[in-house]
């Protein structure tokens, strides 16, 4: 009798985990379509609201990067209440946040405006995959947790599919209100999911959590945290930039035809999740999660020399290499979980939520080094030598870190 209920209990326990990571997997998957929607829409709703050809550029610069700043701010807010309040609170607030926002954004008349909404947007954005991340990592065993964060990064980055089949289908409004639409709906799914067991131990506890003070009072602690950030840096420089500035870039390089950015970052998205995949089975396979993000990080910064140096590209070599360097930047669930995996449970929110957010909002500093350098050696030149600088930076970041794959979780820092 008492196997049976073991059994039954077990089971139960598997329904439990399932449902946490469905539901964390469609939430990061309206997170990406929020996310990157702004890339794929950027031409048309500029043209729309009567952007100037000229001015596409670095007005697209200073939506983008409202939106960066707005994840910076977010992920700060969301880790600490993650940590102090639990990771469920973060996981209804922040998709509520930013799906009033992006409903809000199909209403935008002026670039000012446009770029307001997004900097509230992107504080919502933050919270998603920091917290169902954390909630995962923590509820599942140490020696499978990696298939849990891999199916929510695969499935999640799919979203950006859906962004650019929507925004085909429809115009930049809708495309918007699908987005929102989708965050509102998936509020009721979350109603049944449960907090970690591992917060819920501490919860009561008389320890400092979810503290900036506590991340930065230890220099050991604080350089834990600074690699953390630093092995992620290529990631949206490829997406922002790479891939978001497609046209701009093919014209550099006297593309045959006008590179479509809609569809790069959709092919960039495919390569994304594909290689989340490849690379939780090849952490479980190497039982290391840093040989993999290496070998991600030298592929790369080679399909990115690729790229800017295809001379007279083709739509057909654009969207092969945009996949290519998808797969080669498919290690971001992988980033996330070795960051989770870095702290303990009365921080490990506030990392999993900020670093994410934190290499996201890099893409600001990234952006403003390229447009210097574009002013001195070109478009072409001027990325090959931020990417590259970037991957220095990131593998050097990942020598520094200790393995984490098969480490126990129930710990705190002190």
């Amino acid at each position: 009798m008492l196997d049976i209920l073991n059994l039954v209990d077990n089971n139960k326990k598997s329904k439990n985990v399932g449902l946490l990571v469905l539901v964390a997997s469609l939430g990061y998957f309206v997170d990406i379509y929020d996310l990157i929607i702004f890339s794929i829409v950027r031409i048309a709703s500029f043209r729309d609201i009567g952007v100037p050809e000229e001015l596409m550029r670095s007005k697209g610069e200073y939506v983008l990067n409202m939106q960066m700043m707005g994840l910076l701010l977010g992920g700060i807010i969301w880790g600490v209440i993650a940590d102090k309040f639990g990771r469920l609170k973060v996981l209804f607030g922040s998709i509520l946040l930013y799906s009033l926002a992006n409903i809000y954004n199909g209403f935008v008349q002026d670039v000012v405006t446009y770029g307001i909404v997004r900097f509230i947007a992107g504080i919502g954005l933050a919270g998603e995959l920091g917290a169902g991340i954390t909630l995962v990592a923590e509820t599942m065993s140490k020696n499978k947790r990696g298939y849990g964060t891999m199916i929510v990064a695969g499935v999640g980055v799919l979203g950006a599919i859906l962004a650019y089949y929507i925004s085909e289908w429809y115009d930049w409004r809708t495309a918007y209100f699908v987005g929102g639409g989708m965050g509102l709906c998936l509020l009721l799914l979350r109603v049944g999911t449960f907090e970690s067991n591992l917060f819920k131990s501490d919860e009561n506890r008389d320890i400092e959590k979810g503290s900036l003070r506590l991340l930065f009072s230890n220099k050991e602690r604080a350089l834990r945290y600074l690699y953390c950030l630093c092995i992620g840096l290529p990631i949206w420089f490829v997406v922002g930039v790479l891939i978001t500035q497609a046209p701009e870039i093919g014209k550099a390089l006297n593309a045959v035809t006008t590179l479509s950015a809609g569809k790069g970052v959709m092919f960039t998205y495919l390569g994304i999740s594909l290689g989340d995949f490849l690379a939780g089975l090849l952490a479980q396979w190497f039982k290391s999660r840093r040989k993999v993000v290496l070998i991600y990080q030298l592929f790369t910064v080679l399909f990115a020399v690729i790229y800017l140096s295809s001379e007279e590209i083709t739509e057909i070599r654009f969207m092969v290499l945009a996949f290519l360097l998808g797969l080669g930047v498919g290690y971001w669930a992988t980033f996330v979980t070795i960051a989770a995996e870095q702290f303990g449970t009365n921080l490990r929110a506030t990392v999993a939520t900020t670093a994410p957010n934190f290499v996201r909002g890099a893409l600001v500093p990234s952006t403003w080094l390229y447009g210097f350098l574009v002013g001195h050696i070109g478009v072409l030149y001027a990325a090959i030598s931020v990417i590259i600088l970037l991957t220095v930076i990131a593998v050097f970041a990942l020598v520094k870190l200790e393995e984490s794959f098969d480490k126990d979780l129930n710990f705190t820092e002190e």
